[in-house]
């Protein structure tokens, strides 16, 4: 009797085995049947917040707006908009780095912000390098030196003249502490041997008024910022910081064939994700960003704004942001820069 019972204890043992095995295998041959997914929800299932790290009305604004509005056609969701200027964009680019990486919050990250920043400041609230998760790098943007029409100088020479002849009479605008437009006026300094002050201001927008007031004299403005006052002769333009001239004003000369060899700040901005954001999710961005950027409607947009379209994959956009944080560590130490 004593026999018969154990032997009865093992075969329901073995039949809970066999069932839960079996059931296993039902569940696995069901996921893997046709037509057949796992149950989760498809991204984008609510709104995605852009952050952008300056105020409206700057090159940074608009590019993001011309992405937002395409992705929020392509994926069935809102893309919206969120400035958060301040401290040069660091406020916005450390509450983008902060945020949950499921995907619900980018940021559109300028060049500065990811590249020159790290050796400006003794200490960051995030890390370029380690913060965020690549997704593309959107667009390009040219810097064209600008002076108010009260400076007496037309080309660079007589502008560098001027201020040797007056140091630290004449200022220079950026958009921040840490921008490119900051890094552009220190490298004129080192690279020309004048003195000139650096005044910083809260966004490309903000910093354009200060310049059409005539409260600052200088400025590397972003080529879709200084375009339109370039035109109408509220400002003056002597060169452009780009390696090649541009089409939108073919006139301009470099700022190297205007006296200075070698001298190339170029802006570019790019959206990033918080680090850890799904692969499949900053895969399907880049996808659709590229694709919109490829239309002819997205691309005059842009060329509207001075720019050149890129669409980079995450991985040559990682491969650029580690590139330029050499280059611009290289330029700051040896011309001493520092933003703090």
């Amino acid at each position: 009797m004593i026999d018969a019972v154990a032997w009865m204890r093992k075969m329901a043992a073995a039949l809970r085995v066999r069932s839960i095995f079996f059931m296993a295998m039902v569940a696995l041959l069901t996921l893997q049947a046709p037509g057949v997914a796992p149950a989760q929800t498809a991204y984008p299932s609510k709104p995605v917040r852009i952050l952008v790290p300056f105020p409206p009305g700057g090159p940074a604004d608009a590019l993001a707006r011309i992405v937002a509005d395409k992705l929020g056609q392509a994926l069935g969701q809102p893309f919206v908009i969120e400035n958060k200027p301040g401290a040069g964009g660091n406020i916005g680019m450390e509450q983008g780095a902060k945020a949950a990486p499921d995907g619900y919050t980018l940021t559109l990250a300028p060049a500065g912000n990811l590249t020159i920043s790290p050796s400006l400041y003794a200490k960051l609230p995030y890390d370029p390098a380690k913060d965020y998760a690549p997704i593309t790098v959107i667009a390009t943007v040219p810097n064209i030196l600008i002076v108010h029409p009260s400076v007496p100088a037309r080309t660079l020479a007589e502008l560098i003249a001027l201020a040797k002849a007056k140091p630290g009479t004449l200022n220079y605008a950026s958009p921040g502490n840490g921008s490119g437009a900051h890094l552009a006026g220190e490298l004129l300094k080192s690279t020309a041997g004048v003195d000139i002050v650096h005044i910083p201001f809260n966004g490309v927008g903000p910093a354009m008024a200060g310049v059409l007031a005539g409260d600052v004299q200088l400025f590397f403005a972003q080529s879709s910022a200084a375009l339109p006052y370039i035109k109408t002769g509220k400002v003056s333009a002597l060169g452009v910081a780009s390696r090649t001239r541009i089409a939108a004003a073919p006139e301009l000369p470099t700022m190297a064939e205007a006296g200075l060899p070698g001298f190339e700040v170029t802006s570019w901005y790019g959206l990033v994700a918080p680090a850890g954001t799904p692969g499949p999710i900053v895969d399907r961005l880049h996808a659709e960003i590229a694709k919109a950027l490829a239309t002819a409607e997205v691309r005059e947009k842009i060329a509207a704004l001075g720019a050149e379209p890129i669409a980079n994959t995450p991985a040559e956009f990682a491969t650029l942001q580690r590139t330029e944080a050499a280059r611009w560590a290289k330029l700051a130490r040896e011309a001493g820069i520092r933003a703090d």
